[in-house]
């Protein structure tokens, strides 16, 4: 199948997922498929799959679930711009450590792109980040 159609495929489910599910309130790995973009297929451009992203985010934001920004894989700083786009209220951070040394890998970065989003810490520092507040 070709790499772009399993990514539209990923992306699809999503909302499926969301609507048939309550047991969460974090969406993780909603870039996850994009791990593993082949070489073959080019640079991976996330605008290539801007509409099935943002109506994947719509539906989330919609539930009023917070997005997960995971530091593990590539950072995409335009799927954090189309979740506030798209209504998106609050975003988590993590990083998929299996070990210690993984703690917070690339959360420098991961936090300049949310507060780039529009994104705030909350009161506290293990809260999602949210939208227009301040400490």
């Amino acid at each position: 199948m070709p790499a772009a159609q399993v990514v539209r495929d990923y992306l699809a489910e999503i909302p499926r997922l969301i609507e048939g599910c309550a047991a969460f309130s974090v969406l993780a790995h909603i870039d996850y498929v994009l791990r593993y973009w082949p070489d073959s297929a080019g640079p991976f451009d996330p605008g290539r799959f801007e509409e099935e992203f943002r109506y994947a985010l719509h539906v989330l934001a919609q539930s009023g679930r917070a997005l997960e920004i995971n530091t593990s894989g590539p950072l995409y700083p335009q799927i954090e711009r189309w979740w506030r786009g798209e209504g998106g209220q609050a975003v988590a951070f993590g990083s998929d450590a299996h070990d210690p040394t993984g703690l917070a890998y690339r959360f420098t970065e991961a936090v300049a792109m949310a507060e780039a989003s529009g994104f705030k810490p909350g009161l506290h520092r293990y809260d999602y980040w949210r939208r227009g507040l301040s400490t």
